[in-house]
């Protein structure tokens, strides 16, 4: 069995078993077994244990969620970013306790750095399908600013009891609609910054050539 195979197998079936047993290796355990596989299979599939099953379920949402913000013609790129957000959220809404327990586990110490990796992969996913493809100082704050809002629906989205999620969209939209106006706010500043720079001598810029340098 392809390890694809192996992993798509086993995660629903953890994900059920994570409200009882948590995170932990009795719930991976007990999926296998549901699943009808070994020990040795869970450890092939998941070798680092139950935070790698949560980088793996990060990037299915992330595959999925971009699918469907690719597919969307027509649609502004707020309205994209809107619908990945969303659309990544639904996905997971029959699971939200294994979310929120698995936002406990990324949020100890250990985790730090694995943490950040999959809101930045899960960001820059959301914004390439979105048609953005900035390599400059864009880059780093459109991401930032939608990690910032994407963080903030989340733990709104984990307490919603309102009917489908209807307090949650009409957050999402303010949300998003606040940031998407910043960039324009950002980016005189930033150009501020950039020409104060320039004028500084070094070792803060490059000192130009001498006219006698060869």
């Amino acid at each position: 069995m392809s390890l694809d195979i192996l992993r798509a197998q086993l995660l629903p079936a953890i994900l059920d078993e994570v409200p009882f047993e948590g995170w932990t290796p009795k719930a991976l355990t007990h999926a296998a077994r549901a699943c009808g596989l070994t020990e040795v299979d869970l450890l092939r599939a998941f070798p680092g244990g139950a935070v790698d099953v949560i980088a793996y379920w990060n990037a299915c949402l992330d595959t999925e969620a971009a699918a469907v913000v690719a597919a969307a013609a027509g649609l502004k790129v707020r309205e994209k970013i809107t619908l990945g957000v969303r659309t990544r959220l639904s996905l997971a809404a029959s699971h939200k306790e294994a979310v929120r327990r698995g936002l406990g586990l990324l949020a100890l110490p250990g985790h730090a750095r694995l943490a950040a990796r999959l809101l930045a992969n899960s960001m820059s996913a959301l914004w390439y399908a979105a048609g953005d493809r900035a390599t400059d100082f864009n880059y780093y704050t459109k991401r930032g600013l939608l990690a910032g809002v994407y963080l903030a629906i989340l733990l709104h989205w984990l307490d919603d009891a309102s009917e489908d999620h209807a307090a949650t969209w009409a957050f999402l939209d303010k949300r998003i609609a606040d940031a998407m106006r910043l960039p324009s706010v950002l980016t005189p500043a930033r150009d501020r910054v950039k020409r104060a720079l320039e004028g500084l001598s070094p070792p803060f810029r490059r000192p130009r050539p001498s006219p006698s340098a060869a």
